[in-house]
């Protein structure tokens, strides 16, 4: 066994580990941390015994890695090494270290909170940040922290964001470097020709690195598997002389070992995925054909669902390419895209781009309501967390408490998106549960690109041998279901996308024009025989319009299906709306699913909590009828207050008041009919009541609604500027503030007004928070020019020593 820069770092690592129970190792590439270090802390005293789990983002990864250690003992894969992914496993009663995929860790811990049997979990290529891994770091350290404390945990990757992941892990964990093994690589930008496509382009590049003598091996990444076969194919028949290997996820573990095992007897040429980012080692490698893209999991909204989508790879990614020709020897990368092309210094976490509703599951499954209750190295965000639980609790997994429902519980069996989980579940309730085991591996087939689903199934029924990863799929559906595969009748594939899709369930408004559950509309063409159906379900859609989406595929419904799936709509529910034409509320009973009214007729009587609602949601689309110059005055202080003072006092801006209307509004509006009717209501006054007794009275102190002038007078403050981080305004004339030596202020002496000293037609003549200044400096200017204009009004030379009064002459 060669030695690897990792060798020198494996006595630091079993120290390290045998006195604490956390560690960061950042190995740069080709150091050999993922094939070295599992294998050395088996023997350590507090794994003696137990199993350790090594976890890897790609599944081609978890094969290799498992196959490459199990060489190294001599042994097959399933003995001591092994490993195991969702559908394909080889582990056995002697198998000591398991690498995994990301998302088998949180299943095991979903079974099994203890993890008993198991001493330590290792999470490689950490940097990937996937969303399987964020969460099963969460869920990993809450069990440290709360039963097993003895559990090690190494995070490890080339580049590893340490003060992020010392938030979580804990200032004192120990942080190991190791430098890899990296000869020189040269790099060039082979961008595409115009109309040139991408086989041509990865062929004529593939080419030109055959024609230099020092090639050996060459390696093309490319996105997918379809492209792949594509240039494989070509290949094959242009240089046929040449061994040509494709390497991806779908193929067997022996097919893969085929595809890398070196070939000295002749050149070779390998077209992969991304899989070779990870840190297994090409032999004979000294040439690398970057494609410049990746196919990564997002969530796309037109389907709910999360797809791979191909995108740019970022910068990072693009090194860990470049670095595949220069682990043996000097090597050589083709970039195929501009070097001015820009690229993102690093991939974004996956949990802030990605649909949460499986976060939110797998959390109501643990027992967390909230996200906070873990610790995270990024916080699922706000928004995306609420939509997933919105989502949950129509679907019916949820409960109003964000708990578990019966039927949520049943769907955590299943390895799917929530949406597919009830639809397999409640597949029972019409006798079609094969069908929807067809159904549910066609959602989750990543690579599909049909429009009908209605067609691709009936194709993958009638010679479901073409399909082989929707074929193993399915049975492996129905294996977790207890059913038998048989041919099954499509006319439930309807009902069985609305139990997917509640929200996305159609309406005919005319021809073409549906209105969904969710509040948008859809349309169709009208040549679409879909188009002209009374109800469908949307599975897919392009929403790139606002409220408006065009139906990319769907499934007819009839509206007995609907009543039959969502037996509550039957039930009479009152609504009350705001009528803008008729500048009222209208009261109706209605049988609605969602946004769709199915049946209504008349209501006599309107109930005070659908008043006080419709009220609420007309305000917020109106809120010009709450925000008049009394309460926006009102507004101002408080948004003074809160600047000088902290946030402790209230937030009155008007998102926040619009957002908490049932806290300080809802309780006054009974017997209202009518917005007219509130515009009279005294609403500051509601507002103030907001705060308790003393609160209120330290308001007032510290934004008084006037101040006294020289004059006697009282004059009234404009706060209104507030709302824009200005001071508040204090208008006068000029002559009333003569003696005023100090510009006056307010909260307490913090903020000085801005004082607006006017003519006696009450035009501006100065704005100043220095009166001082001005009366020295400003005030003789004034006094040259408006003495001569307004000749009845005093204009003393000496302002500070004469009266202040707001009469003329004659009258003072």
């Amino acid at each position: 066994m060669s030695d690897l820069p990792i060798d020198q770092y494996l006595d630091q690592i079993k120290t390290a580990l045998a006195s604490h129970n956390r560690l960061m190792l950042i190995a740069q590439p080709g150091a050999g941390k993922t094939t070295r270090v599992p294998l050395c802390l088996l023997e350590e005293a507090w794994a003696k015994g137990q199993k350790l789990l090594l976890l890897e983002p790609r599944r081609v990864a978890a094969r290799l890695a498992a196959s490459f250690m199990a060489q190294q003992l001599g042994e097959n894969v399933g003995q001591t090494v092994g490993y195991r992914m969702r559908g394909d496993s080889c582990v056995s009663a002697q198998t000591r270290l398991e690498v995994v995929t990301q998302g088998v860790l949180t299943r095991m811990l979903q079974n099994d909170p203890l993890l008993e049997g198991v001493a330590g979990i290792i999470f490689d290529e950490f940097h990937e940040r996937s969303l399987e891994a964020d969460v099963g770091l969460a869920l990993t350290l809450d069990v440290q922290t709360s039963i097993r404390d003895d559990l090690r945990l190494l995070v490890m990757s080339a580049t590893l964001d340490v003060e992020a992941l010392k938030r979580v892990l804990g200032e004192q964990v120990p942080v190991i470097e190791c430098h890899g093994r990296q000869y020189p690589v040269t790099t060039d930008y082979r961008p595409a020709l115009s109309g040139e496509e991408s086989v041509s382009h990865a062929l004529r590049v593939v080419e030109e690195a055959l024609s230099q003598p020092d090639t050996q091996g060459i390696l093309v990444i490319l996105p997918g598997v379809a492209e792949i076969n594509r240039l494989v194919q070509v290949l094959e028949k242009t240089v046929p002389h040449l061994t040509v290997r494709p390497l991806h996820g779908r193929m067997s573990i022996a097919e893969q070992q085929e595809a890398l095992a070196a070939n000295t007897s002749k050149q070779r040429i390998i077209v992969s995925t991304a899989i070779t980012e990870s840190s297994i080692t090409v032999d004979g490698v000294n040439v690398v054909i970057d494609g410049g893209l990746e196919r990564v999991p997002l969530f796309q909204p037109r389907t709910g669902l999360t797809r791979l989508t191909t995108r740019r790879i970022n910068r990072a990614s693009a090194d860990q390419r470049r670095g595949r020709a220069g682990r043996q020897r000097e090597g050589s990368c083709f970039r195929l895209w501009a070097q001015e092309q820009p690229l993102v210094p690093y991939g974004e976490p996956e949990i802030q781009q990605a649909d949460l509703s499986s976060l939110v599951l797998e959390l109501a499954c643990w027992g967390v309501a909230s996200p906070k209750s873990l610790s995270w190295v990024t916080p699922p965000p706000e928004g995306a967390w609420r939509s997933g639980q919105s989502l949950l609790k129509q679907l019916g997994v949820l409960d109003h408490e964000h708990k578990l429902t019966p039927l949520g519980s049943r769907c955590a069996k299943w390895p799917v998106e929530p949406r597919v989980a009830v639809m397999l579940e409640r597949a029972s309730d019409f006798n079609a549960v094969p069908l929807a085991c067809g159904v549910a591996a066609l959602l989750e087939e990543r690579d599909s690109t049909e429009r009908s689903l209605h067609d691709a199934l009936a194709l993958r029924l009638r010679q479901p041998k073409r399909f082989p990863s929707w074929q193993r799929e399915t049975l492996r559906l129905a294996k977790i279901a207890g059913t038998v595969l048989s041919d099954a009748a499509l006319e439930p594939l309807g009902p069985l996308l609305a139990l997917a899709y509640p929200e996305r369930i159609g309406q005919q408004i005319h021809p073409g024009n549906f209105r969904l559950a969710n509040g948008k509309t859809a349309t169709l063409p009208l040549n679409d025989t879909l188009a002209h159906h009374s109800f469908l379900v949307a599975v897919s859609l392009n929403s790139s319009m606002g409220d408006q989406a065009r139906i990319i595929s769907g499934e007819p419904l009839s509206l007995e299906s609907i009543l039959s799936l969502y037996p509550r709509i039957r039930q009479w529910q009152p609504r009350v709306t705001w009528s803008q034409e008729e500048g009222r509320l209208v009261g109706e009973e209605v049988q609605a699913h969602g946004n769709l009214t199915l049946a209504k007729r008349p209501l006599a009587h309107l109930p005070d909590e659908a008043v006080k609602e419709a009220l609420l949601s007309a305000l917020r689309q109106h809120p010009e009828k709450l925000f008049g110059d009394r309460l926006q005055q009102l507004q101002g202080r408080m948004a003074l207050v809160r600047e000088h003072r902290g946030e402790a006092w209230p937030d009155w801006s008007e998102p926040a008041l619009l957002a908490s209307l049932e806290s300080w509004l809802a309780p006054y509006l009974i017997g209202i009919k009518r917005l007219s009717q509130i515009e009279k209501l005294p609403l500051e006054r509601y507002l103030l009541n907001s705060l308790s007794w003393e609160a209120q009275s330290e308001f007032e102190l510290l934004t008084p609604l006037t101040l006294e002038v020289p004059s006697g007078k009282q004059v009234g403050l404009d706060y209104l500027p507030c709302l824009f981080h200005r001071p508040p305004v204090l208008a006068l004339k000029l002559q009333e503030a003569f003696g005023w030596r100090l510009t006056p202020t307010v909260v307490n002496g913090s903020v000085a007004v801005m004082i607006h000293l006017l003519s006696p037609a009450r035009r501006p003549l100065q704005v100043t928070q220095d009166l001082v200044s001005f009366w020295q400096n400003g005030y003789p200017e004034v006094r040259k020019e408006m003495r001569g204009r307004y000749p009845k009004h005093p204009w003393p030379e000496d302002p500070l020593t004469a009266p202040a009064t707001a009469s003329a002459k004659r009258r003072v």
